[in-house]
C-alpha cells in the first residue's frame, strides 16, 4: 500500500511504476483513486464547515439565553446540523473505504534497481558461488535417495494427511534439527534477537502482511475463529509491532525465529507428490528487520551477505536471482532469491528470499517512527535464513555418493553428531 500523497501529488509516478509491472489493467485505478479521493475532501471540507457552524450556533444560543432573548431558529438549526454532518459521515467513509480497498491493489513503489520484465524468464543472475561437482554417477533425486536410506516415509505420511507432507526419521531427522540450531546460532552470532512466536495468527494482521490473493491462496483458516495458521514467522514477527510507534532508540529491530510453517500452496506451483521441496508443512528460520526509511537499502545489502556466508559454509553449489518487476509481489519493493543446484534435475531451485517491503507493511499496521521531530511509516524487510527441507534436498543431492550414503557439511557436524547418512545394505 502506497502513500495516498504520492497518487494525489505524482499520478505519474505512479502509473510508470505499474507500467514496469506490467499491469496495465490497473492504470484507471489511479484516476478513480484521485477522483474518489478529490470527492472524500470536498466531504471532509464540508464536514469541517458544519462543525464550525454548530460550535458557533451553539455559543449563539447561550449568548442570546443569557440576554433573554428567543433563541428558537438557532435551536432548529442547531438540531438539523448534526443529521447532516451524519449524512457527510457516511458519504465520506463510504469513499474512504472505497479508496483504501483500490489503493491496496496498486503495487508497491519499486526500488531503482530493480530489472524490467514481465515475468519469472526474465529474472536476472546476480551472482554464482561453488561449482556443480561430477558426481561420476547418474544423480538420484532426494526423494529416491530418502527412501532408500529409510530416512523419507511418504507412504506414512500420505495414510496420516494425504498428499503433500512428509515423515524425517532417523538421521534426517536430527538432520533437520540441526538446521535449525545451526541458523539459530548464526543468526544470534548476528545480533538478532531470538524469538518464537504464536503458530496462528489473527486476519488483521495478515491482511497488513499478505495481500489478498497471498490470502486466499497460502493460507489455513481456523473453523470458528478468526485465526489462520502462520505461513511464515516473518508474519507474527512484523505483527507484534502494529499499531506501535518506535523511537530512534529502539531501531532496527532485528529478530529471527524459528517456526513450523503452513501453506495451502493453491496455484500454479501446487505441490509435491512426493518429495519434500513443496509441501504443506515445513520448518524455518526467518528473519526480519524493522528500520529507518534511509537504511532499508544497506540492511537488504547486510542481509544478503549474511545469507551467502551461511550457504557458503553448508558447502553446496549456490547462486543469487534478482527478481524482475513483472515477477516482484506487489508488496514488494525489491526482492533477490537464493538458489541450490541440483544435480538430479540438473538446474537450481529456490531455497530463500530476500524481501525489502518498503513502507508497504509498516503502513497497512501502522508501524511509525518518532525521532523527536516527526512521525513517519518504518521500513521493513524480511529473509529467509533457512527453510529446512529445502536445505535437506540440497545437500542430500549435492553430498550423495556412489554407494548411495550421503555426506553431512562440517558445520553441522557438532549438531548432528554424524558425518555421514550411510547406505543401509
Amino acid at each position: 500500500m502506497i502513500d495516498i500523497r504520492l497518487i494525489r501529488e505524482h499520478p505519474e509516478i505512479v502509473k510508470e511504476n505499474i507500467k514496469k509491472k506490467f499491469q496495465s489493467e490497473k492504470l484507471v485505478l489511479v484516476d478513480k483513486i484521485r477522483k474518489f479521493d478529490d470527492e472524500w475532501r470536498a466531504l471532509k471540507y464540508k464536514e469541517d464547515n458544519l462543525r464550525s457552524e454548530r460550535n458557533k450556533i451553539s455559543q449563539e444560543i447561550n449568548e442570546l439565553k443569557k440576554a433573554g432573548k428567543n433563541a428558537k431558529n438557532e435551536l432548529k438549526k442547531a438540531k438539523e446540523i448534526p443529521e447532516e454532518i451524519e449524512k457527510v459521515l457516511v458519504q465520506r467513509k463510504k469513499l474512504e473505504d472505497e479508496v483504501y480497498n483500490m489503493s491496496l491493489q496498486i503495487p508497491n513503489i519499486m526500488d531503482k534497481s530493480v530489472p524490467v520484465g514481465k515475468d519469472a524468464s526474465e529474472n536476472k543472475v546476480a551472482k554464482v558461488f561453488g561449482k556443480p561437482a561430477k558426481l561420476g554417477f547418474e544423480a538420484k533425486g532426494h526423494a529416491e535417495l530418502g527412501e532408500k536410506l529409510g530416512i523419507l516415509d511418504f507412504d506414512s505420511s500420505a495414510n496420516i494427511s494425504g498428499k503433500g507432507f512428509y515423515v524425517l526419521k532417523n538421521e534426517l531427522a536430527l538432520l533437520n534439527m540441526a538446521l535449525i540450531n545451526f541458523a539459530r546460532d548464526f543468526m544470534m552470532k548476528k545480533g538478532f534477537e531470538y524469538i518464537e512466536p504464536p503458530l496462528m495468527i489473527r486476519e488483521e494482521i495478515l491482511r497488513g502482511v499478505y495481500s489478498k490473493n497471498e490470502i486466499e491462496q497460502m493460507s489455513y483458516k481456523i473453523d470458528g475463529e478468526d485465526l489462520y495458521l502462520i505461513a511464515t514467522s516473518e508474519h507474527p514477527l512484523i505483527g507484534m509491532f502494529i499499531g506501535k510507534t518506535l523511537t530512534s532508540k529502539n531501531i532496527p529491530v532485528k529478530q529471527t525465529s524459528y517456526s513450523m510453517c503452513f501453506r495451502k500452496e493453491i496455484g500454479s506451483h501446487g505441490i509435491d507428490e512426493k518429495g519434500i521441496y513443496r509441501t504443506h508443512q515445513f520448518n524455518k528460520q526467518e528473519m526480519i528487520v524493522i528500520c529507518e526509511p534511509s537504511e532499508s537499502s544497506k540492511w537488504y545489502d547486510e542481509m544478503m551477505k549474511m545469507s551467502v556466508e551461511l550457504f557458503k559454509e553448508l558447502e553446496f553449489p549456490f547462486r543469487i536471482l534478482e527478481i524482475c518487476s513483472g515477477d516482484l509481489g506487489d508488496l514488494k519493493a525489491k526482492q533477490c532469491d537464493f538458489e541450490a543446484w541440483s544435480p538430479k534435475r540438473k538446474e537450481y531451485f529456490e531455497i530463500t528470499s530476500l524481501s525489502n517491503m518498503g513502507d508497504a507493511q509498516a503502513r497497512r499496521l501502522g508501524i511509525r517512527i518518532d525521532n523527536g521531530k516527526e512521525r513517519y511509516f518504518a521500513h521493513t524487510l524480511n529473509n529467509t535464513v533457512i527453510a529446512t527441507s529445502r536445505i535437506m534436498v540440497a545437500i542430500l543431492e549435492n553430498f550423495q555418493q556412489k554407494d548411495g550414503s550421503i555426506k553431512i557439511p562440517k558445520a553441522l557436524w557438532s549438531y548432528t553428531g554424524f558425518k555421514v547418512i550411510k547406505s543401509k545394505k
